[in-house]
């Protein structure tokens, strides 16, 4: 979630909003020794992305008796051939909640999506979860912010940015397609904020970002932004602090392992002298076993929003999940992980961005070609709305796919 509503309706506070200029792969320190990661493969040219279409639902539209809105996250089921939407809501008395949904494009259109059904994810005893206007003692709200099918379709991963003021850090959880509880997986404990704040992850700059490996056992869980130790939050003038992309086993709901990944600056100032101004990573998508496509958002007040799409090696860069705190500063014990632009997504010809927070593989073209989807959440702002945008993601020029 971003960092607060353009004018003219109420703010609130966001958390990811990206996207920016000028790419970095920043040196990093610590204070102990790190694992090396594997050898990564010979780099090759960047793919790139052409616009297949645009659709649109606008802000409060009336859907299955829920105001439809806040889609922070998309996935697509290749078995059952149905779209999946998870909504943040936590500003009305309707609980955290999924949809699915029918999309369809052709190689140079898109459709208005279709929503098909909805459901409340539920807690373990089988409530759902509570609203922020009606808290329930021991039981987070959560902020949803991504979601992923499992592999089949029976069953789906999805993350919350954590309910800090109630105590509550950021969560991966697993729920059956219908929204009912499955298990909370158990973070490493420095996922959770220290006391005093100083240490661990900022509120509301948490689990943005989830991406299921192609065999369906390697959820990768991005921050949208460094955590206190690990530095600061971007500027206009400066990248932000390292921020941290974790690989949890899902059989066992270990860490596997940890990378480091630099967000850019804020691609504008805000143009008003009051208001917000962001940027970091908002979602991620698994492109083959060893690379992650990588969903930067910005926004700055009077400025809007603006986005960034990156590609990574997972293999490239060491290991950082043993490390208390990463530094830009000092002994070059790490280095973070390089990225490859692949577009800018103001540049697309899809008109003026909204905020982006979801992505999702969808199906191929019928020449073969493969298609993202992108959608945005509209924050409940009359001024916003849920942008899909649909795109052919291509190979080099030279024809070459990259691995």
């Amino acid at each position: 979630m971003p960092a607060t509503r353009p004018p003219p309706v109420r703010q609130r506070p966001w958390g990811c909003r990206a996207a920016c200029a000028a790419a970095s792969a920043a040196l990093l320190t610590a204070c102990t020794g790190a694992r090396q990661a594997p050898e990564p493969a010979p780099a090759t040219a960047p793919p790139a992305l052409r616009l297949i279409g645009t659709a649109a639902i606008a802000p409060g539209t009336e859907v299955l008796g829920t105001t439809f809105g806040g889609i922070s996250g998309i996935d697509y089921d290749p078995v059952r051939g149905r779209w999946l939407l998870i909504s943040d809501d936590r500003s009305a008395l309707q609980p955290v909640r999924i949809y699915t949904a029918t999309l369809r494009y052709t190689a140079t259109q898109m459709e208005a999506p279709a929503i098909t059904g909805t459901a409340p994810l539920r807690q373990a005893s089988g409530a759902p979860f509570p609203s922020p206007r009606r808290p329930e003692p021991g039981v987070d709200v959560p902020d949803a912010e991504a979601v992923r099918w499992l592999p089949g379709g029976d069953g789906l991963l999805w993350t919350s940015e954590g309910d800090f003021a109630r105590g509550f850090g950021p969560q991966l959880r697993e729920a059956r397609a219908d929204g009912a509880w499955v298990r909370n997986f158990p973070l490493p404990a420095a996922f959770t904020p220290s006391a005093d704040r100083q240490r661990g992850p900022r509120a509301n700059a948490t689990l943005e970002g989830l991406a299921l490996s192609p065999d369906g056992r390697t959820a990768w869980l991005a921050m949208e932004a460094a955590w206190v130790q690990d530095g600061p939050r971007p500027t206009p003038q400066a990248p932000g602090g390292p921020l941290r992309i974790t690989a949890i086993d899902i059989a066992s709901g270990e860490a596997l392992r940890q990378i480091a990944y630099v967000p850019d600056a804020v691609a504008h100032a805000r143009r008003i002298p009051w208001g917000p101004q962001w940027n970091g990573v908002s979602e991620i998508l698994a492109d083959g076993p060893h690379h992650l496509l990588v969903l930067e958002r910005s926004y700055s007040a009077g400025a809007g929003f603006s986005a960034r799409l990156y590609r990574i090696d997972t293999r490239a860069g060491s290991d950082t999940l043993a490390l208390p705190a990463l530094k830009t500063e000092g002994t070059a014990l790490d280095t973070a992980t390089p990225k490859t632009l692949v577009a800018d997504l103001g540049q697309l010809g899809a008109g003026t961005l909204d905020n982006l927070e979801g992505m999702a593989w969808g199906p191929p073209l019928p020449t073969g070609g493969r298609v993202i989807v992108f959608v945005s959440d509209d924050n409940f702002n009359p001024a916003q709305a849920t942008q899909f945008i649909a795109v052919e993601y291509r190979p080099a020029a030279t024809g070459t796919a990259a691995p």
